[in-house]
């Protein structure tokens, strides 16, 4: 069952992503002449209209194929010319397109409509995530709640008289719904004494509590210096559910700090402080979704909300093969007023193709030594 969730997973957001490909396309009036979700031979397919939509064997991406993506019409592009025997010719030699040929043709649109085009498949990704997140916070989001479950001995909490099992409900006059924000508001405080309101009982208690620097690590593994008052979470979870207004403000902060967050992890790990060991593959993500699929239908839709925020920023980056490459060549185009010259082109996408290879061949042998060694 796990294949078939990251099936699902992944042709959702292959489709989401592809869709908008086809659609801002259509917009520009390019002919769209095939809609694919996924790569290599193909098991189904059927033409409407101008379009075939085809579903093909390899499940891990997909394409969008526009009429005169090259500038010439050359092999399929062309209508096969037919012998006397009503047997079309595979072989034909490349041609100019007609005038009337060019006005559905991708290469001739301007490049701010081939910009628009390209950016589509990367954007209807995050507007993707962006709904799903605004949809579990209708739903209701599990939220750790304010109570403290352990107090530290000779802590700045422990010496204001705090006590475990106390709910902190505002700090510094400003109420406090949730365990991540008194460690936020802590944090900014820089170390200046802060007053903590908290229920006791049936009464409530205030308290005036001054932060202690200390030393933690980020999600990265860094280092970095803080605040804290010597308190634990109790780790008691509800779920908070959010009407409409506010799911929309909740799923967008909690869109862009995922997008926020992906775009870090991959400076860091660049910056070789997240270990390449970390990348993860087909194994990673098949995995992933069955243990999301199991824990409910909320976890897998944030984890499919995760995985579209992901592909949408991956394919933006100006890597030559993906969305980003052609984003850069464009832009060069519309800046320059001059196309990039066609062997530089050629050669970069060789590059960026070796570079893609390469990052796969890492994450098949990364999920290779974590699931089947036990090690990484």
């Amino acid at each position: 069952m796990m294949i078939v969730y990251a099936v699902i997973a992944l042709g959702v957001l292959i489709f989401v992503h592809e869709l908008g490909h086809f659609l801002v396309a259509k917009l520009f009036n390019v002919k769209v002449e095939k809609f694919s979700l996924g790569f290599g031979p193909k098991l189904l397919g059927k033409r409407i209209g101008e379009t075939e939509y085809l579903l093909s064997a390899f499940p891990l991406g997909g394409y969008v194929k526009m009429f005169g993506e090259t500038g010439f019409i050359e092999g399929s592009d062309a209508p096969a010319a037919i012998d006397q025997a009503g047997e079309q010719f595979k072989e034909q030699e490349p041609r100019e397109l007609t005038e009337e040929e060019k006005k559905r043709s991708f290469f001739h649109k301007p490049p701010l409509a081939r910009i628009a085009i390209v950016i589509a498949g990367p954007t209807f990704n995050l507007l993707f995530a962006w709904l799903a997140f605004i949809v579990l916070c209708m739903l209701g989001v599990p939220t750790v709640t304010p109570r403290i479950g352990e107090v530290l001995k000779d802590k700045p909490a422990a010496m204001a008289g705090i006590l475990k099992g106390d709910v902190v409900t505002a700090i510094d006059g400003k109420p406090v719904t949730r365990w991540d924000e008194i460690a936020e508001k802590i944090t900014a405080s820089k170390g200046r004494p802060i007053s903590l309101t908290v229920k006791r009982g049936a009464e409530e208690v205030g308290f005036t509590v001054t932060p202690q620097p200390r030393v933690a690590q980020n999600l990265f593994g860094e280092k970095v210096e803080g605040f804290a008052i010597g308190v634990a979470s109790a780790g008691e979870v509800v779920v908070e559910k959010f009407g409409p207004v506010q799911a929309l403000s909740k799923g967008s902060d909690q869109t862009w700090k995922v997008i926020d967050l992906t775009i870090m992890s991959l400076v860091k790990m660049a910056q070789r402080v997240v270990p390449l060991d970390t990348v993860g593959g087909p194994i990673m993500i098949v995995k992933m979704a069955g243990e999301q699929a199991s824990a409910g239908g909320s976890s897998f839709l944030a984890f499919m909300a995760l995985l579209s925020i992901n592909l949408g920023v991956l394919n933006l980056l100006p890597v030559p093969v993906l969305d980003g490459g052609h984003l850069f060549f464009y832009f060069w185009e519309l800046i320059f007023r001059r196309p990039v010259n066609p062997k530089v082109r050629e050669y970069a996408q060789q590059v960026g193709l070796m570079l893609l290879l390469g990052l796969m061949a890492l994450a098949f042998y990364n999920d290779i030594v974590r699931y089947f060694t036990g090690q990484g």
